[in-house]
């Protein structure tokens, strides 16, 4: 696998608190409400200590007129650079083709 330099890209969580939740004042009480679920689970969520799921994605995908894609990416993306950063056990594996 050739390696690239990539600058890590945010949690969904900070995207989330950010560009969403910042700009029309919400908070992460209000939004929990709205999205019916417990608070603790969608505030691990914006600190960076859960992920986004795909029910999550559809949840947000409708309260802030997105989709679940680009939730699932974000999640995807930010996941997949974590374990490029960490893993080294994938230098180690052989190209088999």
């Amino acid at each position: 696998m050739k390696k690239f330099i990539q600058h890590s890209p945010p949690h969904p969580g900070e995207v989330l608190h950010e560009f969403y939740f910042e700009p029309i004042k919400l908070t992460v009480t209000d939004a929990a409400e709205k999205l019916l679920i417990a608070r603790p689970n969608l505030s691990a969520i914006v600190n960076g200590k859960a992920g986004i799921s795909p029910s999550m994605a559809l949840k947000l995908a409708k309260a802030f007129d997105t989709t679940p894609h680009y939730w699932l990416n974000l999640q995807a993306n930010y996941d997949l650079c974590q374990i490029m950063q960490t893993d080294e056990a994938i230098d180690k594996i052989k190209v088999l083709v």
